[in-house]
């Protein structure tokens, strides 16, 4: 890969950021902002921000999509500041971690400002009023990276702890913990809003379903520190940058390998991004060079020898640069080759080889598809015996050719073969329905007894006669619960003619349950989706299409009668609910007042936590979110009594009560080491205190001071 434009600067480009202007913002290790041409990398505006990062192997700063803020960690990494760029001054710091600051972000939406730390917590400010807003569920070790989805719906911070959470920005609940990772985790990417990458100390990379918290594909081919990550914004692409400056690049869809070495610099890559305007990976080396490349450098070539039909040496240009494999001209290439294939195929169906031969020569060249020539060649010598043993009845013979050669599956002599096999299958099942006809039965199936996959069936067909009638009668008393029973009993049912109505009758009933919902007739659609239950391809589908316009009804009955502790519970458990014009008034009135109850809890006033959030006691849904906002004041006041030095025995009682509400949860075993730190002496054993846990916390446990 050729670099399409290259700039020195001062010092090394740590942080590169896309603006709304369409400009690229970059910020050096002595946090020098400037905005930058992307075609030219010249300076457009800039100021010297003058805090040196001599570590930056983390985000050490942020900024706002409209870079009308940023957030930096101070260059003794104790603080994180949030600036106006407008005023150039400091509006917001950041100074409660126990330890340093180790990375920092802004979300997409330009809402909140966050500061993560070396002791594991999380601090949110509101960019608008520069105001602690909530803090995050806390790590057990030093968070490494923020991250956050394109649509601002969704946060992910991982951590030393070799942990990965999850945590809703739209709802401002912890969602969930991904774990999965042997060593701690240090890099994150998120593909889309339900997918995540990780990548951890030992260069090993996970992408995660972040609905369901569970593994989708652990990636191979990574040799080397990862240093950055980034994608293209139609998430077909991930490029990881190295510390010895490789580009590795994957698939997204097949998440396979691309290549392992796709750019090759001399230098540790120190921040990468992708302008999707352009097509152009961008990265910042410790050499202190700004460099682009065009994704697709090649695709002027390759759309020239498409014209010229150089087949040959298109599929060398992919090979040297595998994104232009996934160009419109490759798949045109790929469309063509595919109907080449077939179409030569056909010619070497009626024993026409030369023809065969000359219009596959364009592809002779290319490695990869000659040896697909060769063995299409080869195997089709044997395609004049199969046509003759079908035309002479030679059934064995014939499946056995069809089985050797799977092409020969594609052929009109196999489909003529397979027509004569459903025929003569169909006659013998009306034959033996009657005992009396068995024996015809069997001399229309004769040809077909030393056919391994037909003889299954045909003893199928003779032991159990009965069960077809037994299947035929349920379908015409509409019992479909027992017609897949038997089905999934004896798959031979499936040959019959009344499987296929089954089918055809259900997609009919699914095709119209849809056209009722968007006629808004929720009680027919309900009806038919109880009938598609009994149908196993559609029930899932069905129960949860009963569920939702269950829910959505009862939803709305409940804003009806101000019932909002129903409603609150049902948006719970639906991402539809929550999308409504009632459920985000709702969620905004949740959301605005756990921004205040936090404002609270992070100094320890119950009181006041207790009333912003006094409305929700009796929503059972909220309890775990409430229990956390709960539990994160208690263990403030622990702090706090600790840095006092109030008597051991209090603040001992004090954790024995939090582990009883709360459980054994990971931040109290950090505060823990630091209580041991300062009372050497005690005797408390965590282990052996009575454990409760969030889901069984009950507003019925607050007390106003966790110590009395």
């Amino acid at each position: 890969m050729k670099p399409i434009s290259k700039k020195m600067f001062e010092r090394p480009i740590i942080f590169l950021k896309n603006l709304d202007d369409g400009t690229l913002l970059s910020v050096d290790s002595n946090t020098t902002v400037t905005t930058l041409d992307k075609n030219t990398f010249g300076m457009k505006s800039g100021f010297r921000g003058k805090i040196i990062h001599d570590y930056h192997k983390s985000r050490v700063v942020d900024f706002t999509s409209d870079a009308e803020y940023f957030v930096s960690i101070s260059s003794d990494a104790e603080v994180s500041k949030l600036f106006d760029l407008t005023t150039r001054k400091m509006v917001s710091k950041i100074s409660r971690h126990q330890g340093k600051v180790s990375c920092v972000g802004i979300d997409p939406l330009n809402r909140y400002m966050f500061s993560c730390g070396e002791d594991g917590k999380t601090f949110a400010t509101d960019i608008k009023n520069a105001k602690l807003a909530f803090t995050l569920p806390m790590h057990v070790d030093s968070i490494t990276d923020i991250v956050f989805s394109d649509n601002g719906k969704w946060l992910a911070t991982s951590s030393y702890d070799k942990k990965v959470f999850l945590f809703n920005l739209e709802r401002l609940s912890f969602t969930n913990k991904l774990i999965g990772h042997s060593s701690p985790v240090m890099k994150l990417q998120f593909l889309d809003s339900n997918r995540l990458f990780s990548i951890d100390k030992d260069s090993k990379g996970i992408i995660w379903d972040v609905k369901t918290a569970k593994v989708i594909k652990r990636l191979d081919g990574i040799h080397d520190i990862v240093t950055q990550v980034t994608k293209t914004p139609d998430n077909k692409f991930l490029f990881l940058a190295t510390e010895l400056g490789y580009v590795v690049v994957y698939d997204l869809k097949e998440y396979k390998l691309l290549s392992s070495n796709y750019i090759k610099l001399s230098s540790s890559i120190v921040s990468m991004i992708f302008d999707n305007t352009h097509k152009n990976l961008i990265l910042g080396t410790n050499n202190k060079e700004l460099i682009a490349y065009d994704i697709y450098e090649g695709l002027e070539e390759i759309e020239k020898f498409f014209t010229e039909k150089n087949y040959e040496n298109i599929y060398k240009r992919i090979k040297e640069n595998p994104l232009l494999g996934y160009t419109k001209t490759a798949q045109k290439v790929d469309t063509i080759w595919d109907f080449t294939l077939k179409k030569a195929i056909l010619f070497l169906e009626k024993s026409n080889k030369k023809s065969a031969d000359k219009i596959l020569s364009a592809f002779k060249n290319i490695p990869s598809k000659n040896k697909i020539i060769q063995d299409v060649f080869l195997e089709y010598e044997e395609f004049e015996k199969f046509v003759l043993s079908v035309k002479q009845g030679k059934t064995a013979l014939s499946y056995s050719l069809a089985n050797k050669h799977p092409r020969y599956k594609d052929s009109d002599t196999y489909k003529f073969l397979e027509g004569n096999w459903k025929k003569a299958f169909r006659l013998a099942q009306k034959y033996s329905i009657d005992p009396k006809s068995k024996d015809k039965a069997r001399e229309v199936l004769v040809a077909y007894r030393g056919v391994s996959e037909k003889t299954k069936l045909i003893k199928e067909l003779f032991l159990q006669s009965d069960v077809y009638r037994r299947f035929k009668i349920a379908i015409g008393q509409k019992d479909f619960k027992l017609s897949f029973e038997l089905v999934k009993q004896h798959p031979f049912l499936r040959e019959f003619a009344e499987y296929d109505m089954l089918m055809k009758y259900a997609d009919s009933l699914y095709i119209k349950s849809q056209k009722l919902l968007e006629e808004d007739d929720n009680h027919a659609a309900v009806k038919i989706f109880r009938v598609l239950m009994d149908f196993d391809d559609f029930k899932d589908d069905a129960k949860e299409m009963i569920d939702a316009i269950e829910s959505r009804l009862k939803f709305h009955e409940a804003i009806k009668k101000e019932d909002f502790a129903t409603a609150y519970d049902l948006m719970a458990h639906s991402e539809e609910l929550q999308d409504t014009k009632e459920g985000q008034f709702l969620d905004k009135k949740w959301n605005d007042d756990l921004k205040k109850a936090n404002l609270y809890a992070v100094d320890g006033d119950i009181t006041q936590v207790q009333e912003v959030l006094d409305k929700y006691m009796k929503i059972r849904s909220k309890y775990p979110l409430l229990a956390n906002v709960f539990g994160w004041a208690y263990m403030v006041q622990l702090e706090q009594a600790v840095r006092e030095r109030r008597e051991q025995v209090s603040i001992e009682n004090g954790v024995k009560k939090y582990i009883l509400c709360f459980g054994l949860q990971e931040q109290i075993k950090v505060f823990f080491k630091i209580f041991k730190r300062y009372y050497p002496k005690t005797k408390l054993n965590l282990k052996l205190q009575t454990k409760g846990s969030l889901s069984m916390w009950r507003p019925s446990m607050i007390v106003k001071s966790i110590l009395d």
